[in-house]
């Protein structure tokens, strides 16, 4: 993970959890007690096989990891712009585990870091750059952010949206650069591989899109982002059941997450099982009754009602 701070660790408490099947589920807040999106936890146990997981938090602050066997792990938790945490967990095959993390912001990146920009100057230029980006000027968001990151090169970060602009705007030479500038800082970077894979799906280059994400897949910190995509891909390819297997797979990682669902109740039902469509448009208004997926499940369901 980018570092755009220094680590500043906080000591979690040793947990002893029971979780079946090695199931650990929680959410991240911070200080005051609101969710943190795209927290990332890294759980990780020399003695076990596989012997690392991680998952990333959603809007919720909710996370899920499937498949840690019993033993002593480590997790660390870390979001941009807060102290990251260390501790450890004592995992048990029994009942699934709950665990709440909060996290303090860290203090602004030293001089040193960000050259000789005001912190309050970086976030009042990050988000004039974000508001050109939501407007879809790409052109000038690009160079908005170009302009920051030239100043301020920790933020190396800002590859990532430069990449998003360019793709957006259909320029895939220069989004597959953005985003492999930042694989040669971060090579762990899922968003930077996902973000490789959908350039060469939208070019039309699906073979290069599967090939990137599974290479990504078989990364024991893989996430749910990357399976989930992987299915995105399969599906574009006409090969349903294979993008099942990875949407279950993502949803696996994250039962609480709708998306997944979702599209494995539009394979289903592609497939003309709609009793199995049914139950997982059911589970998306269940599990992620605020999501945008919920409103398509639901519209979904009312469909093969009249049908």
């Amino acid at each position: 993970m980018i570092r755009h701070y220094v680590l500043a660790t906080m000591l979690v408490a040793i947990a002893t959890v029971a979780s079946a099947q090695g199931r650990v589920a929680g959410v991240v807040r911070d200080e005051a007690g609101q969710p943190i999106k795209g927290a990332t936890l890294t759980f990780q146990n020399a003695d076990a096989s596989p012997n690392a997981f991680t998952s990333t938090t959603d809007d919720k602050g909710r996370f899920s990891v499937i498949g840690l066997r019993s033993g002593e792990w480590s997790v660390v938790v870390q979001a941009p712009g807060f102290d990251p945490q260390m501790g450890g967990l004592n995992v048990r095959q029994s009942t699934p585990a709950a665990l709440a993390f909060t996290m303090k912001h860290a203090p602004a990146p030293p001089p040193s870091a960000l050259g000789a920009i005001a912190s309050k100057d970086i976030q009042s230029e990050l988000r004039a750059a974000d508001q050109l980006y939501n407007a879809e000027q790409w052109d000038q968001a690009i160079a908005a952010y170009k302009a920051l990151l030239a100043r301020a090169p920790a933020l190396t970060v800002i590859a990532l949206q430069i990449g998003n602009a360019y793709r957006n705007k259909k320029d895939w030479e220069n989004a597959l650069a953005s985003y492999n500038d930042l694989l040669k800082i971060d090579p762990n970077s899922d968003k930077a591989k996902i973000g490789v894979a959908l350039t060469n799906m939208e070019k039309g280059d699906l073979d290069a899109a599967r090939t990137t994400l599974v290479r990504a897949a078989e990364s024991p910190t893989a996430g749910k982002e990357v399976f989930y995509n992987l299915g995105e891909v399969e599906f574009a390819k006409g090969a349903v059941d294979e993008a099942m297997k990875w949407y279950q797979r993502a949803s696996s990682e994250d039962p609480s997450w709708g998306k997944p669902l979702l599209k494995l109740g539009l394979c289903s039902l592609n497939k003309g099982d709609k009793d199995s469509a049914a139950k997982l448009m059911e589970r998306v208004l269940s599990v992620d009754p605020t999501s945008v997926e919920a409103v398509q499940a639901k519209n979904a369901l009312d469909q093969m009602k009249k049908s």
